[in-house]
């Protein structure tokens, strides 16, 4: 009796030291799914923050330039919009000079303006050139004012940014089969007597690999579930230290990342138990003595 309870009770560590590797590499992984839809969104975001403005001439009347953001406001590739009258163009740059320009020019010297913030797709050289040839058939707009540079520059670092993460993220997956893989078959190792002998009272391979499968399955829930309550724990106090994170940190992040480490752990755990198991399975009795 007192064997049999030291024997279930090697195997419970067994399981727990198999899910504890299994929740560290997790760790890894969920991360890598983090980081990735983190930049995601948080190229959206900064894509759709980008301004364009619109310089509206002074001989069009306050309520057609009111109409005209109407029409803006209804396009596909406008996010938002908003007016900017030349009282309040005046006072903002008064504001942000120190002084009143109208005092010793004797006249406002701003525009009205329309300020276009675009969706994230449309946030390119290419659409917005387009969307600029568009605009400028109104004979009413003087100009159309926006930072191309700083446009390319953003679409340039997030996509090296993606094919970075996007490399690493391969990499880590691959690193991830091989550890818990390792893992799994320390354990399936110290088994291969006990599955020579079911075989050679004719156990199916089926009937054999059944309880391995179940309990590695069983790892990689325990697991996944460990490593998502370790992810949104670093999650809630990144949100706490920073509020605004909120608009990248969203919490359909959270739930396809935590999707993500439960699928994988149990993908990876049930993908190389059954390839361990039926490396035994295979084995002739005289060999399982020499690995």
């Amino acid at each position: 009796m007192s064997q049999q309870k030291r024997h279930r009770k090697g195997v419970d560590m067994q399981f727990v030291t198999a899910s504890v590797s299994t929740t560290m590499v997790l760790i890894l992984l969920g991360l890598v799914v983090f980081f990735v839809l983190a930049a995601h969104n948080l190229s959206i975001y900064v894509r759709e923050n980008i301004n364009f403005s619109v310089l509206i001439s002074d001989d069009m009347k306050e309520a057609d330039i009111l109409k005209l953001q109407k029409k803006f406001d209804a396009e596909a590739f406008v996010k938002e919009t908003e007016y900017i009258s030349k009282k309040q163009a005046l006072e903002e740059q008064t504001a942000a000079m120190g002084t009143d320009p109208q005092e010793f020019l004797g006249y406002n010297p701003f525009t009205a303006s329309i300020e276009i913030k675009l969706h994230s797709q449309y946030a390119n050289a290419d659409s917005i050139a387009m969307i600029e040839k568009s605009i400028k058939r109104n004979t009413n707009i003087q100009d159309i004012l926006y930072q191309r540079e700083l446009i390319d520059m953003v679409n340039d670092n997030i996509r090296n940014i993606s094919l970075v993460l996007l490399a690493l993220a391969v990499v880590l997956t691959f690193i991830s089969f091989a550890l818990i893989n390792n893992t799994i078959r320390l354990a399936i190792y110290s088994k291969r007597f006990l599955i020579h002998t079911m075989k050679l009272v004719g156990a199916s391979w089926g009937f054999i690999r059944r309880p391995f499968l179940v309990r590695n399955v069983w790892s990689g829930v325990l697991a996944g579930v460990l490593a998502n309550i370790v992810l949104a724990g670093a999650a809630w106090w990144l949100l706490s230290y920073e509020p605004d994170l909120v608009q990248i940190i969203t919490p359909e992040v959270m739930i396809i990342v935590a999707a993500s480490v439960v699928g994988f752990g149990v993908l990876i755990s049930f993908v190389c138990a059954y390839l361990s198991i039926n490396k035994y399975l295979r084995m002739k009795a005289n060999t399982l003595y020499y690995i």
